[in-house]
């Protein structure tokens, strides 16, 4: 049985697949989220396009998608201890 190769992720995709794996199990739009991101890295790591012209869009649109798949986040990780002065 022919074995599968490990993909080869350039070093911006390799950075942003590693900080969403800490982030854990993935809900609700936070697949396909990560997957933009995937998307928008793997761009960047490829020079940006048309002799790097689209680098700055890129690099926004990859910021604002890992704001967005951060967003959620930060609003659960405030209230780890909120509900320890309600009673059961």
């Amino acid at each position: 049985m022919p074995r599968t190769a490990k993909p080869v992720y350039g070093p911006v995709e390799q950075a942003v697949r590693s900080d969403v794996e800490q982030l854990g199990d993935l809900v609700g739009v936070e697949p396909s989220l990560s997957e933009m991101a995937y998307r928008l890295a793997r761009e960047i790591d490829a020079g940006g396009g048309e002799d790097g012209k689209q680098m700055p869009q890129l690099n926004r649109e990859l910021r604002q998608t890992l704001a967005q798949l951060l967003e959620g986040r930060a609003a659960d990780d405030d209230d780890d201890l909120g509900d320890l002065g309600s009673p059961d």
